[in-house]
């Protein structure tokens, strides 16, 4: 029955596959059983009417329909072999025709070919009986011609290797009647031909012989003993002739399946049954027990509906007298819901690219189930938030694809769980899991950590000091994610930039590649860009802002009195002036920036330190009381000016005081200090106006100088634009202090001339001089710094001077204070109010 069922699922197969439309070709092969593995059993590529390496090109795979693979598919060559040994008894028992089904599965595109593989049978088994040795009691009175049934012998083989005789030992007593059932197996009767005599012998031994028609013939036997009783004229008879039942599958061991029952009308012990299976199978002996006593079968062995729907047997009674009777009992196997769905994977695309199209085939599969009606239907499903779309096919066969875009930066992998479902109760599920991953493709830019990176560097610099570094990230990986980072080209206060700073194309570090002066540079700007290692390459930019910080770096200079000059700077004092007199007001410039340019005067050293005082801030001399004949008629004063840095840088600078009786009369005030002075300040009126004539012989080449350059550069094609002037400076008063560092922020320069024939002051006004720059200096910005004047020559000094007595301005009291024949009666003083650090520009 189970071989039968088998047979009529292979046919329903076959019937669907050919009205699928898919299944082009069915190819048929036959195989004796026990090949060795490896032995070929066809080749495959002529009967499905394919080329050479088209089935490795179509990723062919075999596909057994049974629970294990036994053949083995090559490829390349197209040959069939056995994958292992098939034994066509245990594979099909009975059944004549045992057939092996498999499909052979093309992809790109999908195709479905049945391939029928017939197992012949081999004469492998000889004849076998249950036991080695049956005994029968016969009672004496059993008449001529009386039959006693003998147990068959079981051969597995089939057909012309199964039994075809039987044969028994040469006896006076006993022959052998040889008949076949309905189902062509041979059975055997012990025929009484000589009435027994018990008195004369008690007991018979014959050799009963089974024999096949197998080549080489292939025989079993057994021993009967024969024992004689005494009469015994009642048989065993059962309540009814055939019982049915049914039994569901997997019952457990020792499950009641049926109770027979035989009466007997004899009396004692001729009235004694036993039950006993007669003529079954062996398989039926291992899967139900007998009770020789109560005839209660029960469950031995695994009952599985998958491999037999129903069993039939033979009970046999034998009472006390050696007389039996007989009776069949049917056994109809109930299906359970017992086996999961099997979910067999053919292919899978992993990885898979991020940029694969719609519809890709990512997992291609199919689900069987062993059960049988509803049990044996299933359906498939996988999860929903994937974007993969599930595709049914025919014969069971499921296409997995992609529905969506993917993105391997969100998901890099994806662990795809197939859910096959059966319809039986309870429903049993099988679940298979299959991880396919996202292969990189370079779509994402680098992104840097910051839209705009800010770094600081204190001036004097190291060259090769790190400023810091910048950062990108790219999405992607591997290659497509290895990013290098490099300058973009460009300028830097007229320089390029690769002059300036350098990049480490690995990490980003950034390094500065010269000493840097916040005196000619404040800040600059470099673009960094970052690139991957993708094909094509992607690139983003970020905009990287130095800015240089300021050192104390600068030691300030005096203006007034003018620091480093040959001559000294002289001032005239009447003798008459009281406390609080105005003699001179020193100015000091600062060449660095913020608190590093707030800058302090101190009177260091002074002929008389009680007679003049120094305003900390402002840099006023003035008199702290009236002059009188005591004091000498030579005042020298050490002024220090210090800055605010950290440490702080000083300059000194000496200013000599003259003291002067009537201030009012110019050629006598000099006279009467020229007597009274040494031998050395008798002539300091014929070096200043010597000097003065030089100076205004200079200035006046330079006027001239200035003219015709200027003329020249309005003729060049490099001026693009006019130049431009400021608007006319404030009148500044004396005592103002316009900047938080205490120097000041204005210059006027002022020219007194005072000659020994004069008896009052004669001034000229000149307004503030403002250079003039074109719009296309490149050295012009907006905090632009007065160079230093340390580095000028004696005869640069004198000139400068000159030129700002030419361009200064001082107020009337101012000039009337310090008027006199001072400097060979030409004395320019520089009264200076509130000079910041910023408006000094350089001389032309």
């Amino acid at each position: 029955m189970e071989n039968s069922f088998r047979i009529r699922q292979g046919l329903y197969l076959l019937f669907f596959l050919s009205l699928s439309g898919v299944v082009c070709v069915s190819i048929h092969y036959s195989l004796p059983e026990e090949k060795k593995s490896g032995s070929l059993v066809a080749n495959v590529l002529k009967d499905l009417k394919l080329g050479p390496g088209e089935l490795s090109a179509r990723r062919a795979q075999l596909v057994s329909k049974s629970s294990k693979q036994y053949f083995h598919l090559d490829t390349y060559s197209g040959n069939l072999f056995v994958n292992d040994k098939i034994d066509r008894e245990a594979l099909c028992g009975e059944i004549n025709s045992c057939f092996l089904l498999s499909e052979i599965v093309l992809q790109n595109p999908l195709k479905i070919y049945s391939i029928e593989i017939q197992i012949k049978d081999v004469n492998d088994h000889s004849p076998e009986f249950s036991k080695n040795e049956f005994n029968l009691e016969i009672s004496e009175h059993v008449p001529i011609d009386s039959r006693f049934t003998l147990e068959s012998a079981q051969d597995t083989d089939l057909g012309e290797n199964s039994i075809q005789n039987y044969t028994l030992s040469p006896n006076g007593n006993f022959r052998l009647d040889v008949q076949s059932d309905e189902f062509g197996s041979k059975y055997v009767d012990l025929v009484l031909e000589k009435s027994l005599d018990r008195e004369k012998e008690a007991q018979f031994v014959l050799t009963l012989t089974a024999v096949d028609g197998g080549v080489p013939q292939r025989t079993g036997t057994v021993l009967i003993k024969v024992n004689v009783l005494d009469i015994n004229d009642n048989f065993p008879q059962f309540t009814q002739p055939e019982y049915k039942v049914k039994l569901k599958e997997n019952s457990p061991r020792g499950t009641l399946m049926a109770k027979v029952e035989a009466r007997d009308l004899d009396f004692g012990s001729n009235a004694q049954i036993s039950y006993s299976f007669h003529r079954v199978p062996e398989k039926i002996r291992h899967l139900f027990h007998l009770n020789e006593n109560t005839g209660e079968i029960t469950v031995l062995g695994p009952i599985d509906y998958e491999k037999e729907t129903n069993y039939y047997m033979n009970i046999k009674a034998t009472d006390g007298g050696g007389l039996s009777g007989y009776c069949k009992v049917l056994v109809e196997i109930e299906d359970e819901n017992d086996n999961p769905p099997e979910i067999l994977v053919i292919s899978v695309t992993s990885p898979l690219a991020e940029d694969s199209p719609i519809d890709t085939l990512v997992v291609l599969f199919s689900v069987t189930d062993r059960d049988f009606g509803d049990n044996g239907r299933t359906s498939c499903s996988v999860e929903m938030n994937l974007p993969f779309l599930l595709k049914t096919t025919v014969n069971n066969y499921y296409q997995l694809v992609t529905q969506r875009p993917l993105d391997r930066e969100k998901v890099p992998e994806y662990n795809i769980t197939i859910t096959a479902t059966d319809r039986g109760s309870p429903r049993l599920t099988t679940k298979r899991t299959n991880t396919v991953l996202i292969s990189d493709i370079n779509d994402n830019s680098p992104v840097f950590e910051k839209t705009k990176y800010e770094m600081q560097l204190w001036e004097n610099n190291i060259p090769g000091l790190l400023m810091g570094s910048v950062h990108a990230v790219d999405l992607d990986v591997e290659q497509n994610a290895q990013v290098t980072y490099s300058l973009v080209p460009g300028n830097a206060s007229g320089a390029h930039m690769a002059s300036y700073v350098s990049i480490n194309s690995e990490n980003g570090n950034l390094y500065v590649l010269r000493s840097l002066d916040y005196e000619q540079i404040k800040e600059f700007q470099v673009t960094v860009r970052a690139s991957d290692g993708g094909s094509p390459p992607l690139s983003s930019e970020v905009v990287v802002r130095v800015v240089i910080l300021d050192e104390n770096d600068n030691a300030p200079f005096f203006l007034y009195p003018l620091q480093n000059s040959s001559s000294p700077c002289n001032d005239l004092v009447p003798k008459s002036v009281e406390a609080g007199y105005l003699v001179a007001k020193v100015v000091a410039v600062d060449g660095d920036s913020g608190q590093n340019s707030w800058l302090s005067y101190e009177l260091l050293k002074a002929t008389d330190p009680g007679l003049f005082s120094l305003g900390a801030q402002n840099g006023e001399v003035k008199t702290r009381r009236p002059l009188t004949e005591r004091d000498t008629n030579k005042q020298k004063l050490i002024i220090l000016v210090r800055d605010n840095g950290h440490p702080p840088q000083t300059s000194t600078a000496t200013l000599n005081i003259l003291p002067v009786d009537g201030f009012s009369d110019p050629y006598l005030n000099i006279a009467s200090v020229s007597h009274e002075t040494s031998e050395e300040d008798s002539s300091l009126t014929m070096y200043l106006v010597i000097c003065l004539a030089a100076v205004s012989f200079v200035f006046l080449i330079c006027i001239i100088l200035f003219v015709v350059i200027k003329m020249h550069k309005k003729e060049s094609s490099f001026i693009t634009a006019l130049p431009q002037f400021p608007p006319a400076l404030p009148e500044i008063p004396e005592s103002g202090v316009g900047s938080q560092n205490g120097s000041l922020s204005r210059t006027y320069h002022y020219d007194v001339c005072l000659t020994g024939g004069s008896l009052s002051s004669e001034f000229r006004f000149l307004r503030p001089l403002i250079p003039v720059f074109s719009v296309g200096d490149p050295n012009l910005s907006e905090n632009h710094r007065i160079s230093s004047v340390s580095q000028e020559t004696p005869e640069e000094v004198e000139c400068r001077k000159q030129r700002e007595q030419a361009r200064g301005a001082v107020s009337e009291d101012s000039a009337a204070r310090s008027g006199g024949p001072g400097c060979a009666g030409n004395q320019a003083i520089t009264a200076n109010a509130n000079i910041g650090q910023n408006d000094w520009l350089s001389y032309q």
